[in-house]
């Protein structure tokens, strides 16, 4: 167990101006200095590349509450009609079409200078892969929309398989291994996430000499408590996040730009 000895400066800008001493200044010394940063990502690292986030003020769930129930396991198990939902939602996904952003490519760039331990990813897009990271640096915490799996056997395949089943007309496909339900690789609400995926999380949030977290309300757990996690093993803490999260208290730095101009600015070359 790690133990906190820091007390952390809260540090706050609402532009993007790096002026002398000012928030992204300190944010950009902090990881230019940092020789082991971990990147902790949500939602709004993504929205650049047209994908709504959840909560937000455009959000998904919050233009539209009924959504959020397809991503409550036990109502997608016992209702045939919020699976249908569920897949219908699933085709016209932005997911399929979306690329990665300037704020993807930066943290590509943070391990290409051999400082980065690890991406954890709340995200379920895959454009953290897609942005060209070596696939063993990104711990996608929530699983991925790119495959599917059985909830019975476990079978799994490319989603787009599953897709084009929904395509000619079976609006809730079964496995075609057991007859089981079929879902989306990803945790939903009332799913356990992997313990394997969650000690990897752990460990890349306890090895890091910064923790940077980006587009994430830091409100969904066990994600969540990988900033206070990374705090008491000595990390300091960037928040970048367009609202107020619940950790902002124990950040070093905490801004509130545009996700992509953020990154660019802050991941340049290290301090020799």
């Amino acid at each position: 167990m790690c133990e906190n000895h820091f007390v952390a400066q809260r540090i706050q800008v609402g532009d993007a101006e790096s002026i002398p001493g000012g928030p992204m200044s300190v944010a950009r010394s902090l990881l230019g200095h940092a020789r082991r940063v971990t990147v902790l990502t949500g939602a709004g690292i993504s929205t650049d590349s047209g994908i709504p986030d959840f909560r937000g003020p455009d959000g998904v769930w919050t233009r539209n509450p009924s959504a959020e129930r397809t991503s409550n396991i036990s109502q997608y198990l016992a209702d045939p009609e919020i699976r249908r939902l569920s897949w219908r939602q699933r085709l016209d996904s932005p997911a399929w079409a979306a690329l990665p952003n300037p704020g993807h490519r930066s943290l590509v760039d943070l391990e290409r200078q051999g400082r980065l331990v690890a991406v954890l990813t709340q995200n379920v897009d895959g454009l953290h892969h897609l942005a060209g990271h070596d696939p063993s640096m990104v711990v996608e915490l929530h699983g991925t929309i790119k495959r599917f799996r059985c909830w019975d056997c476990g079978d799994e395949g490319p989603m787009q398989a599953a897709l084009a089943r929904v395509r000619s007309g079976d609006p809730d496909p079964a496995c075609e291994a057991c007859g089981g339900i079929l879902k989306s690789a990803t945790i939903s609400f009332g799913q356990s996430l992997d313990p394997a995926v969650v000690a990897a999380a752990e460990r890349a949030a306890t090895s890091c000499d910064v923790m940077l977290a980006v587009g994430t309300t830091l409100g969904v757990y066990p994600a969540a408590g990988l900033v206070p996690l990374a705090r008491r093993c000595g990390a300091k803490v960037v928040i970048i996040n367009a609202q107020e999260t619940p950790f902002d208290s124990i950040a070093s730095a905490v801004i509130r730009v545009p996700i992509s101009r953020a990154l660019v600015e802050l991941v340049g070359s290290p301090v020799s």
